[in-house]
């Protein structure tokens, strides 16, 4: 298991160099750079920046050189000197610019996924073990209005109802007056008050989904012989959910677990933009819309970190669930 752990951290060097790569270049592929973009913008204000102006931007900003010298001038500088680059638009040091934005990016997703896991996993549960039941109607019936009401709409509703009956700010997640203070409890308690709702309309999909996942796989399992055979020595009939089926069931939930985590990231963009949050997603899509590639390679490089490593945590999880795909990492079968 630990030669597993290992050799899944080294092929991540190797994963994300690509990554990185792919990213630049094709951040690279439309016409133009961003010295055309503020002679455009300059030229529609009424200045003129001439063709020798121009030139000396692109030397100063680095431009002048082909892709791929600027693309491994990054890479040295990111890997030896840990300099991200700077912010074309924002003339700032990419690193200033990400690093809250990461962080509350990286804590609205784990709060999603815990808000997944809290209320899909019992409620599939639930719908297997009381198959056809009036909860199980329920159950896939709100599971199918959250796989087809769109994040963005929810958004809106949640945004109206907190606003109209619960008196509260909305938009960002903090109220005015934390926004640029200090980290307190006071603003760990006013962010706890605002991320509800960016929790809720980023899990509702992943939670209709997982309940009709682990429904289905539950109903393959409880009808094994070993659970036949669990229940005719007389077992409580909660342990032999919790011990044998269950666990089971879960197998193919835990596998899925970083396509999830990436859906709730990728998928965050429009909510954040909707509900003005703080996080990567309008960051990263000003970056791109900008032009501001340095900016825009970061962001997507943090951004496929988070995934490759949910990848890892979800093959660790599923190896600790089930005992057979420990043996094979036992055997070297992985």
């Amino acid at each position: 298991m630990g030669m597993f752990v290992v050799k899944r951290v080294l092929l991540m060097i190797p994963t994300l160099l690509a990554i990185s790569l792919v990213a630049f270049l094709v951040i690279t592929l439309p016409p133009g750079d961003y010295i055309d973009r503020l002679v455009l913008e300059a030229s529609m204000d009424g200045d003129y920046i001439t063709a020798a102006e121009a030139d000396g931007l692109r030397k100063i900003y680095g431009l002048d050189k082909s892709v791929m010298a600027q693309y491994f001038d990054w890479v040295w500088n990111m890997v030896v000197h840990g300099d991200l680059g700077r912010s074309f638009s924002y003339e700032l040091p990419v690193e200033e610019l990400i690093w809250d934005r990461l962080g509350m990016t990286t804590l609205l997703s784990i709060c999603s996924m815990v808000f997944i896991w809290t209320v899909a996993i019992p409620v599939g549960i639930f719908s297997a073990v009381r198959k056809y039941s009036f909860g199980d109607y329920i159950a896939t019936f709100l599971g199918f209005i959250g796989l087809a009401v769109p994040n963005f709409l929810l958004a809106l509703v949640l945004m109206y109802v907190s606003f109209r009956y619960f008196g509260q700010s909305v938009g960002g997640l903090f109220s005015p007056e934390y926004v640029n203070a200090s980290w307190s409890f006071a603003r760990i308690g006013d962010l706890m008050s605002h991320i509800w709702i960016p929790m809720i309309v980023l899990g509702t999909a992943g939670t209709a989904s997982v309940i009709r996942t682990i429904r289905a796989n539950l109903l393959d399992e409880l009808h094994r012989p070993y659970v036949v055979t669990a229940r005719a020595k007389g077992m409580p009939e909660h342990w032999v959910l919790a011990k044998y089926p269950v666990r089971h069931a879960l197998n193919p939930f835990v596998s899925s677990l970083n396509e999830l985590f990436v859906q709730i990231v990728s998928g965050s963009t429009i909510v954040s933009i909707v509900l003005g949050l703080q996080t990567t997603g309008p960051l990263l899509f000003d970056a791109l819309r900008q032009e501001d590639m340095y900016l825009a390679a970061a962001l997507i490089m943090f951004l496929s970190f988070l995934t490759v490593f949910g990848t890892l945590f979800s093959d660790i999880l599923l190896a600790w669930l089930d005992p057979r795909i420990r043996r094979q990492f036992n055997n070297g079968g992985l």
